[in-house]
């Protein structure tokens, strides 16, 4: 393995430890690191990369990213949880899994009696859009039935939902909180990719729930995203592809279609068919 040459890549923020974890080894876009506190360096070289500290969590970068990490206003008010979900790893591009989250028509198929259920199949429409003053591609307005849409909750409702992709390699969810319904919960999905086809991904949720013991929680999220990882391992080719016309959208794939532009626009290759493979993948 070795590090990608792609610039768009190299030039973001990456999650790779949770703080305080013991010292280690692992792979950031082809390259292998060691994390020891603060510090992350190169085991090739020894040179150190950038770091920064946020939500409980080590971020590294290659280059010098032009933005900081962004931010996520749920973080500073004081009544919210706050549940780290730990890591996953998964054998799939780290876009492909952000596709995934942003994809609602898989929901009564894969997360059957959870979030979502047969016959509401359908996706209403929804806006979907790259918000050029913020560099963001988001998707409002969106309507679906969810079968249990907390883990406070048994009964199944329609439900508001707003899609936020603040960076290629993160996504965010905003969903109206069944306890406090003029507020939003917020679950992030934040990437570390270690290849182009190999991903360790954590997902955090800022929640106003102060019922759920904080296992509940982590168990309601865990169970979601162990039936996703079943589905996205499973798509060919591992890469996204980002030519017109690689893979028929239909108008459910909004969010997906500003994605892939956004992407495109970037000019990023790395997880993408449009960049050459690192050995061993597809």
């Amino acid at each position: 393995m070795t590090l990608t040459t792609d610039p768009v890549a190299l030039n973001d923020w990456y999650p790779v430890a949770g703080l305080g974890a013991a010292p280690g080894r692992t792979l950031l876009l082809g390259q292998e690191i060691e994390i020891d506190g603060a510090a992350v360096r190169r085991t090739d070289t020894g040179a150190a990369l950038a770091t920064r500290e946020k939500w409980g969590l080590l971020f590294a970068s290659f280059g010098a990213p032009e933005r900081e990490i962004f931010d996520m206003a749920e973080a500073a008010e004081p009544d919210r949880r706050f549940v780290p979900c730990g890591w996953f790893t998964l054998r799939a591009s780290p876009l492909r899994i952000v596709e995934n989250f942003l994809d609602m028509a898989h929901f009564p198929f894969v997360h059957t009696g959870i979030l979502g259920d047969e016959p509401h199949t359908e996706v209403p429409e929804y806006r979907s859009e790259i918000r050029r003053d913020v560099d963001e591609v988001w998707a409002t307005n969106c309507t679906f039935f969810q079968s249990q849409i907390a883990a406070t909750e048994s009964a199944g409702d329609f439900v508001q939902l707003s899609y936020r992709v603040p960076t290629p390699f993160s996504v965010v969810l905003y969903r109206v909180c069944p306890s406090a319904p003029d507020r939003l919960d917020a679950i992030a999905l934040l990437m570390q990719p270690m290849t182009e086809v190999l991903t360790r991904a954590i997902p955090l949720m800022w929640l106003v729930d102060d019922r759920s013991s904080h296992t509940e929680l982590v168990r309601f999220e865990q169970v979601i995203f162990l039936q996703d990882k079943i589905i996205v391992e499973n798509q060919r080719p591992l890469r996204l592809p980002l030519e017109p016309r690689a893979e028929i959208p239909t108008r459910a794939d909004g969010s997906s279609i500003a994605y892939r532009r956004w992407l495109k626009e970037k000019g990023l290759r790395f997880g993408t068919t449009a960049g050459a493979p690192l050995a061993g993948t597809a």
